[in-house]
């Protein structure tokens, strides 16, 4: 299945140069990239070798997304990710990694159970070399994020499809398409940024309601099917890449299609979501 292949012209350099010039990522230059109206660009990664090649590539944002149970161990889900096992692979990243953040998935159990528990799952996390971690859910996770937070460890929260409580979404569907649904999100979004998060992912929901979202709040929505307008854009590199076995989701574009390498597809990517050519508005929204 063809989804478009990214504009050449706009793709940046690959010299090593170019990627040894760039300055390490921080949170506060994440801010100002928001500030300005820069589109954040975030990819999942699982070991040293891909971090090494989306870094280079200009990737600003690393994620180590418990995505990785499907992708790299083939299972049904998220769910039988181990805390273990983040720590693992955030290791891995960050040892290849050369400027890009460095996000970690709280996988779920790590942090359901208590704030202390919270706090001791993301502690393992950030010494494993991760610079932020991500939990998903609204309402109950805002006293989670605040008590990180206020410890000194930056939060990426999670809202729409949240892919830890497939079960009780039934199934891998759009979320908040009713005006109730959307209230909650909106919602759960204002109090999580109210608690401290730094970052907001909205996964498969509506383009407008995303768009909305983004505008209400003071921090950067990171889109994977919500809207264009998010203050930046993630992707499962095993999807851009167009190795994900089974039909790709619609908000998903292979970038590796004309492209000469992996970390040409990864350029082709950044590119894409710089100059705001991907996603389309229609083609990878709903």
């Amino acid at each position: 299945m063809v989804y478009g292949t990214p504009a050449a012209a706009a793709t940046p350099p690959s010299s090593a140069a170019s990627a040894t010039a760039r300055k390490p990522m921080s949170l506060h230059r994440l801010r100002e990239m928001h500030a300005s109206g820069e589109k954040i660009v975030m990819l999942t990664a699982y070991d040293a070798s891909f971090a090494r090649h989306a870094a280079d590539a200009g990737v600003d944002c690393l994620l180590v997304g418990d995505s990785l149970g499907m992708v790299v161990q083939g299972k049904a889900s998220t769910v039988p990710v181990t805390l273990e096992q983040m720590a693992y692979h955030t290791e891995c990243v960050a040892r290849g990694n050369s400027t890009a953040w460095v996000i970690g998935d709280l996988p779920y159990g790590s942090y359901q159970q208590s704030t202390a528990q919270a706090i001791a799952s993301a502690t393992t996390l950030m010494q494993a070399g991760a610079h932020m971690v991500k939990l998903e859910g609204g309402g109950w996770t805002a006293a989670v994020v605040q008590a990180l937070t206020e410890r000194g460890i930056p939060v990426c929260a999670h809202l729409g499809l949240t892919p830890q409580s497939v079960h009780s979404l039934g199934g891998y569907r759009i979320q908040g398409k009713s005006e109730a649904q959307a209230n909650t999100l909106k919602a759960h979004a204002q109090g999580l940024s109210d608690a401290g998060a730094s970052m907001l992912v909205l996964e498969l929901i509506p383009a407008t309601l995303a768009a909305e979202v983004t505008e209400m709040l003071p921090i950067p929505t990171i889109g994977i099917g919500a809207s264009a307008e998010c203050s930046g854009q993630v992707l499962v590199m095993h999807d851009m890449l167009g190795v994900t076995r089974g039909k790709l989701p619609r908000f998903v574009r292979n970038f590796s299609l004309g492209s000469e390498s992996i970390e040409a597809a990864f350029r082709g990517y950044v590119a894409a979501v710089k100059d705001k050519s991907f996603p389309v508005l229609g083609e990878h929204t709903y």
